[in-house]
């Protein structure tokens, strides 16, 4: 093994387990099976689809007194993501005198399992539900396992299950006071290393021979720092794309940077005008800010993905990506949101719709990174839509998905901004559709001058989810539907 100088430690159970020799990109799930053994965790898709490979992730309170967890396709989060961390696989759920956790007895009682390869995962999926609602309801149940696929049974016991197990006074928490102490002596420094010059040194998890590495700062300037060295490093937020790269792709970065641990980057601050979400913000929070006031971007975001893809993706890592179907692209443009992008102590504003310039390509120069997104408030007036057509209508990647804004003064449509992916090289406005709509009534929109102006915008092309005369069917009808009412 020609690989490490470092340790990854993290809390299991009550102890502190000390990965040594392994590499950068192992997963998870692979050290959890060949190295822990414990096999309960299985291995369906290796891409985060199929949810067989669910554990929970925990991190300690802001109090010190308890762990937060959220759960996660351990298929796609890499090893050293764990260090200061504790996870619960499902073995970690039998009690001291052998008893199963209420989800587990429920399952049996219910016949909630057949063939049994998914269930570990989908058990987990429902014990994180029940650590944070103890009485959730069948939507809020069936959200839940919408990343957890069973091809045996159907779902019917396995919701029955989950109400049964929610019984009045049933143990549903975990008990993990023996974690606490643990994580409190494992957990990172949360201030930087300085050298006897005052220059910050950004200390790896993880070092091969070769100098590659996997570092975990805890501040922006770390990043910002360790970004101007090494400008063609990977970050590393969520996972769920570079998981899939080191999964299919067998990619091995050189320099990977994990932001899950820069405080300043998950925050969220409310002004007067909006919201400022730091590039680490996970896609569920940002569909628990957007809910209220945008309900038709918090159901994109929750047809984006199951929730522990949501748990951990973020929405600069969707940004960053740049994925021509890139969902929550088309509602930030329509909504006229910036981002926030930074380099060394430097940052600069670029609004979202002139950040790409082209298939994968953007404004972003080398060293800088996106630091926050800032979000407008609905002005005074303003109607905002949005909807994603797919395939499946449940995790599927998009066909198109449209948004807009606009108002209506004395009956016309006034201040349009309508935006797509999907219909070219990278997310973008729809200017000539726009003109066809500002200063019209809803009813005096033609559908031959939309189809006119999506032809006169886009290349027609065909792919792998619809041909383009479905697509471009799809963007006018989307229009048509959005100013109806």
């Amino acid at each position: 093994m020609t690989q490490v100088t470092n340790t990854v430690r993290f809390v299991l159970d009550g102890q502190i387990v000390e990965a040594r020799g392994e590499r950068r990109t192992t997963t998870v799930l692979d050290y959890l099976r060949e190295q822990l053994h414990r096999t309960g965790t299985k291995e369906g898709c290796a891409e985060g689809d199929c949810g067989a490979c669910v554990v929970m992730v925990g991190t300690l309170n802001a109090a010190g007194t308890g762990v937060d967890y959220v759960a996660v396709n351990s298929c796609l989060q890499l090893l050293p993501t764990l260090d200061g961390k504790s996870v619960k696989t499902v073995e970690s759920l039998q009690r001291a005198d052998g008893s199963l956790h209420p989800v587990q007895q429920a399952m049996v009682d219910c016949h909630g399992s057949q063939c049994g390869f998914c269930t570990p995962g989908i058990v987990m999926s429902l014990v994180h539900l029940v650590q944070r609602n103890t009485q959730p309801d069948r939507q809020t149940i069936n959200d839940a396992l919408s990343g957890n696929l069973c091809r045996c049974t159907g779902y019917k016991p396995i919701v029955d299950a989950t109400q049964q197990a929610c019984r009045p006074g049933a143990p549903l928490k975990i008990d993990d006071s023996a974690d606490v102490p643990l994580l409190k002596e494992i957990q990172r420094d949360t201030q930087p290393t300085l050298s006897l010059d005052g220059e910050i040194i950004v200390q790896p998890v993880v070092r091969t021979r070769k100098g590659n590495e996997f570092v975990s700062p805890a501040t922006l300037a770390e990043v910002a720092h360790y970004l101007q060295t090494y400008p063609q490093a990977t970050l590393l937020a969520g996972s769920t794309e570079i998981g899939l790269q080191v999964n299919k792709q067998f990619s091995r970065p050189e320099h990977i940077v994990y932001l899950g641990l820069v405080q300043e980057l998950q925050r969220i601050d409310e002004t007067p005008q909006g919201w400022r979400i730091g590039a680490a913000v996970s896609l569920e929070r940002v569909l628990s800010l957007v809910a209220p006031v945008y309900p038709d971007f918090a159901e994109v975001l929750r047809r984006f993905g199951s929730p522990p893809i949501r748990s951990t993706a973020t929405l600069a890592g969707n940004i960053a990506n740049g994925s021509p179907i890139g969902d929550s692209m088309p509602c930030l443009m329509a909504l006229g949101a910036t981002l926030v992008l930074r380099r060394g102590d430097k940052t600069r504003n670029v609004p979202l719709d002139q950040f790409y310039t082209g298939q994968k390509k953007n404004q972003l120069q080398a060293g800088e990174f996106i630091e926050a997104i800032e979000l407008p408030k609905p002005a005074v007036g303003q109607v905002f839509r949005a909807h994603k057509v797919s395939k499946r209508f449940e995790q599927d990647i998009s066909a198109t998905c449209s948004a807009i804004t606009y108002r209506l003064q004395g009956g016309k449509l006034s201040s349009v901004k309508l935006a797509y992916n999907g219909l070219a090289p990278a997310p973008c406005r729809a200017p000539k559709l726009e003109a066809v709509l500002e200063g019209k009534s809803p009813a005096d929109v033609k559908a031959a001058e939309l189809d006119a102006a999506i032809a006169a915008s886009f290349t027609a092309r065909d792919g792998l989810r619809a041909t383009w005369a479905y697509r471009s069917l799809v963007a006018r009808n989307l229009v048509l539907e959005f100013i109806e009412q």
